[in-house]
């Protein structure tokens, strides 16, 4: 029996094969270009808490490792529920644009939104003005992996929420402790420790220009 979630699917395909082929070629790059470009944002983001406080460098390191643990959690979930891809289940379907993936690499929920969901949030929580491009990024990155026909609405609905909801929750939970370790780091003897965790705020700093206090005789 179809489902509404099945209507829309083939509401989605049939779209995307009235695309031009430029068009097409662009959402299949975009589904794996978008995962690298949230790695370069990770980067940027962290270079740029290095001379913030212990906290905005926790958070930025804690963005990656929080969409990872995203990712692993989405990873179980797919292993869990063994969901057949639409691109072999939905019948009356087009053909989807890539490959679909072998038997066995199931469908719910989507890895790649996932991704997109907690890296979104993650950099968005280290770097409040960069929202506005993360956010757009994650739900177009969930869209195409449903206009290429790998993915149900529904499989990249419930990754997107699942990556945001963990991402968030773990930076908040750990921002702390983490906060107290780059603390350590930075006042550490080994030289590459210390480059990680960055010389934090000039304002923290202690000056040297700090005069020694002046003895008056008499």
């Amino acid at each position: 029996m179809d489902t509404m979630t099945d209507d829309l699917y083939r509401d989605v395909t049939d779209f995307a094969h009235d695309t031009p082929t430029w068009f097409q070629h662009l959402a299949e790059v975009w589904t794996e270009l978008g995962l690298l470009l949230f790695g370069v944002l990770f980067i940027v983001a962290w270079w740029r808490a290095r001379r913030g406080d212990p906290r905005a460098l926790a958070i930025a390191v804690l963005a990656p490792l929080a969409t990872a643990v995203a990712y692993v959690c989405s990873e179980a979930l797919k292993s869990a529920v063994d969901e057949e891809r639409p691109c072999r289940a939905v019948a009356g379907a087009v053909t989807s644009i890539v490959e679909c993936p072998a038997y066995g690499d199931w469908s719910f929920p989507s890895n790649h939104s996932t991704i997109a969901g907690a890296a979104a949030v993650g950099l968005a929580l280290a770097w409040p003005r960069i929202a506005a491009l993360t956010l757009p990024m994650a739900v177009l990155m969930a869209f195409s992996r449903v206009f290429v026909g790998v993915h149900y609405p529904h499989d990249v609905a419930v990754g997107l929420l699942l990556g945001a909801a963990l991402a968030f929750l773990l930076v908040r939970l750990t921002t702390r402790p983490v906060a107290r370790v780059v603390e350590t780091m930075r006042g550490s003897s080994t030289g590459v420790v210390r480059w990680f965790a960055g010389p934090g705020s000039p304002m923290a700093q202690p000056h040297a220009s700090h005069r020694r206090p002046v003895s008056h005789r008499r």
